[in-house]
């Protein structure tokens, strides 16, 4: 007899982890979503007034962070009139849960009410004219990890994945910031040198292990997407890895643009405009 395989409801599970940030922080919805990824940690400090904080390893679908720099919390503040959600940190594809925990706080924040996500992380730089501390606007990414969020036929449109209008909000705050491709790979293995060619020859600006499987399920669920990421390495150098370098870098980066987020977010008329209707739709035969 052939083993039948339990599959977790996540869209389920999103929504009893919401009714309990409910619960915990007695906010009944949240406007926008921002999750900090390596060293972004800081930028929370300029990201309103704190209403309450939690353990997310306490909701249902979300396991504890291992990396480091990701402390594993949910903060829920208040930003002028907008109420965020704040993930100090994320789970990663390379600890070995399944895209589900990763995508968790996405998925979450829409069920809270959120029409908007800013995703953060730290990368790798593709480009040597992007030298460590460059803050990068993603306009696109390539997913290379060979995994997705979605469950079923579920056929998510990501031509328009990151949204062109808080894209152009974002530079036209700094004009530091400049736009790139984002390429996610599993890890938790650093690329090859040959790798590293094979990935600029594809287009790709910036390396990293995260954000593409949250920025799937967030489109699926109708969120508009912003995401930023601080590059701390220029890859193809022999330079080696040093994750509390990556950190470092990304929290200088990070502190620096803590206040786009916050300027960003606080306008209410870049929050209020509703997401994408969710795509659950079955294609073509």
């Amino acid at each position: 007899m052939a083993t039948v395989w339990a599959v977790p409801d996540w869209s389920a599970l999103a929504a009893k982890a919401a009714a309990a940030v409910a619960a915990r922080t007695g906010v009944p919805r949240h406007d926008a979503v921002v999750v900090l990824g390596s060293g972004w940690g800081v930028a929370a400090e300029n990201l309103g007034a704190l209403v309450a904080e939690l353990p997310w390893a306490e909701l249902p679908g979300f396991v504890p962070p291992v990396a480091p720099g990701h402390a594993g919390l949910v903060r829920s503040t208040v930003l002028g009139g907008v109420r965020l959600l704040v993930f100090l940190g994320r789970t990663h594809l390379f600890e070995g849960h399944g895209p589900g925990p990763v995508a968790a706080a996405v998925r979450t924040a829409a069920a809270t009410g959120c029409t908007v996500a800013v995703l953060t992380n730290a990368s790798g730089s593709l480009r040597p004219d992007w030298p460590p501390g460059t803050g990068v606007v993603i306009a696109d990414h390539l997913n290379l990890t060979g995994r997705s969020p979605l469950q079923g036929a579920r056929f998510v449109d990501l031509t328009d994945c990151w949204s062109g209008r808080l894209r152009k909000a974002a530079m036209g705050q700094d004009r530091s910031l400049v736009e790139g491709v984002y390429a996610m790979m599993t890890g938790p293995s650093v690329q090859t040198v040959a790798e590293t060619a094979m990935l600029r020859t594809v287009g790709a600006d910036l390396i990293g292990m995260s954000t593409v499987i949250e920025a799937i399920a967030a489109r699926e669920v109708g969120l508009e997407l912003l995401g930023l990421s601080a590059t701390t390495t220029v890859e193809g150098t022999g330079e080696a890895l040093d994750p509390d370098q990556v950190v470092a870098v990304g929290a200088a980066t990070a502190r620096r643009l803590g206040p786009l987020i916050a300027q960003l977010l606080s306008d209410e008329t870049n929050v209020a405009r509703p997401g994408t209707t969710p795509q659950t739709e079955v294609g073509p035969a």
